[in-house]
């Protein structure tokens, strides 16, 4: 017999005590923080502990016409939040590594301290440890002779920053979120851990606990394999969002709840923003609720068509409505960038593929089809979409989860925006 799954909430009351009771660990959070806040800027400077997410080069005129070139660092602290300093133009190469530094804290506001900040700041010593996420990094250098391959699989195994010049170029071929370690990447270790575990538990299962709940189970497994990953990569913003989102749906799934719902979608935003206000101001954070947004408009709209069909025309649907964002926020399109239907399809399969490539000494062998994807993205435009048009389309998104009417015209407004894109490269 197959029972119906219901939704999480039955009444507007039940839906108003979740805000509530969310609204009181938000301000819980808020005041943790702000205690934070209060302690790093109680004197002009504090001294910290941080990591080197990023680091490049800048230059810019000083008032006497002469040019100046300098490093700039981008950092996490130890208490979580983010800065920027600058160095001079000799500072060596420390991505990966952990600084002692004495920050000026007097002209910080709490808004700055949630958000990231620039201050001055001297470097008083550098941790010597080579942690194990360096030393993995510093294999995948060691395997490719090419710079540039070595960074990008450094950035889907280790969460490492990619250089400006691969950032713009995986723009152009609007692939960016392939190579920034989220939701997506989470789903495809899920699967390939649940691929890998499934025949063992089976097996003992059989043998000595056939009583137990195999799916509970099998995500405890899973899940803790994943927190582990987790804090190996020191729990980048983005992956622990998908972890929560993943945690959040299974215990729905597990309680026999509609997963696939707008009112599942938006109580797992708000559950989020209560425990990590900080995400608020993140832009992955809103481009991945985003994109799962699409994904539940078409599963709820669409889900008369057969499996085949959703397989094939989703990806369409959700890169046709995701366009109009990226082109607002990144204003980068190519010629290629339409592909990004078929490179997401294909990173399925390459990114476990590359995970075991590596690790029984073959990780080179897909050097040359990366080479020949990144040649693909030299030819690039500028094009943008005015606010208005952005406001337009947000609108049709959220009138389109009552209407179907909606979703005709939103479709069609993305793909006028498309066929404009394409227009602007002429």
């Amino acid at each position: 017999m197959l029972f119906e799954r219901v939704p999480l909430f039955s009444t507007t009351r039940d839906f108003f005590l979740f805000c509530l009771a969310c609204g009181f660990v938000l301000s819980y959070t808020l005041l943790l923080e702000f205690n934070n806040y209060k302690n790093l800027t109680r004197f002009d400077s504090a001294l910290v502990k941080a990591t080197v997410l990023k680091q490049y080069t800048k230059a810019k005129l000083t008032k006497t016409k002469k040019k100046k070139v300098y490093q700039v660092l981008k950092l996490k602290s130890e208490k979580n939040f983010s800065f920027y300093i600058s160095q001079n133009k000799n500072f060596p190469h420390a991505v990966g590594q952990k600084l002692t530094l004495e920050i000026w804290t007097d002209k910080i506001s709490f808004y700055q301290y949630f958000t990231g900040f620039y201050t001055y700041g001297k470097v008083l010593s550098t941790d010597s440890d080579t942690t194990l996420k360096q030393r993995l990094n510093q294999h995948i250098n060691d395997v490719h002779t090419n710079q540039d391959i070595a960074n990008i699989y450094q950035a889907l195994f280790t969460a490492a920053p990619l250089n400006k010049n691969l950032q713009t170029s995986f723009s152009t071929l609007g692939v960016s979120h392939l190579l920034a370690i989220s939701g997506f990447h989470l789903g495809v270790l899920s699967a390939l851990l649940f691929f890998l575990l499934k025949r063992p538990y089976s097996f003992f299962q059989n043998l000595y606990f056939p009583y137990r709940n195999s799916k509970a189970d099998m995500f405890l497994a899973v899940g803790s394999l994943l927190f582990i990953y987790l804090l190996f990569l020191d729990a980048p913003p983005s992956l622990v969002r998908s972890f929560a989102m993943l945690v959040v749906g299974f215990v729905l799934y597990d309680r026999g709840i509609k997963i696939i719902s707008m009112q599942t979608l938006l109580t797992s935003v708000i559950l989020l923003l209560a425990f990590f206000p900080q995400l608020f101001f993140a832009l992955g954070f809103w481009l991945s609720a985003g994109g799962v947004f699409y994904i539940f408009l078409f599963l709820i709209h669409f889900k008369h068509l057969s499996k085949i069909a959703q397989f094939l025309f989703m990806p369409v649907w959700v890169y046709l409505l995701m366009l109009p964002h990226s082109l607002y926020i990144f204003e980068n399109f190519g010629i290629y960038h339409p592909l990004s239907i078929l490179w997401t399809t294909l990173f399925t399969v390459f990114y476990p593929l590359s995970i075991f490539l590596h690790i029984f000494g073959l990780g080179d062998l897909l050097d040359a089809p990366l080479l020949w994807l990144l040649d693909l993205s030299s030819q690039a435009n500028k094009v943008s979409i005015s606010w208005h048009v952005e406001t337009l389309f947000v609108l049709t998104s959220l009138a389109s989860i009552r209407s179907k009417r909606f979703v005709w015209i939103l479709l069609l407004l993305g793909s006028l925006i498309f066929i404009y894109s394409l227009y602007q490269l002429r």
